[in-house]
């Protein structure tokens, strides 16, 4: 399935979150974090200003970032589970 971002859009992939902890005991899923780090798959063309001009994106596809907790829609495209965020709503690059 083809899926392209809107506007100021991002989508991605979450990176999966640890399942042991450094000590070796093994985290249920139900204590896991929910993962804050995502892999970008697809960014949209970028926002719009009121005179018309386009403000690109500052990411691109294949970058590691960093996002708000709560942040963005989940969604599940072709069976795998993906976010889709606003650029407002990232943190950062990683990496």
């Amino acid at each position: 399935m083809k899926f392209s971002p809107l506007h100021d859009r991002i989508l991605v992939k979450p990176v999966d979150a640890e399942t042991k902890t450094k000590g070796g005991i093994i985290i249920p899923d139900t204590a896991q974090e929910k993962p804050m780090q995502a892999d970008v798959v697809a960014v949209g063309k970028g926002r719009r200003l009121e005179d018309g001009r386009l403000v690109p994106i500052g990411v691109k596809v294949g970058d590691r970032i960093l996002y708000g907790k709560w942040s963005g829609t989940e969604v599940k495209l072709a069976g795998v589970d993906h976010v889709i965020l606003k650029e407002e709503d990232l943190f950062g690059v990683v990496g």
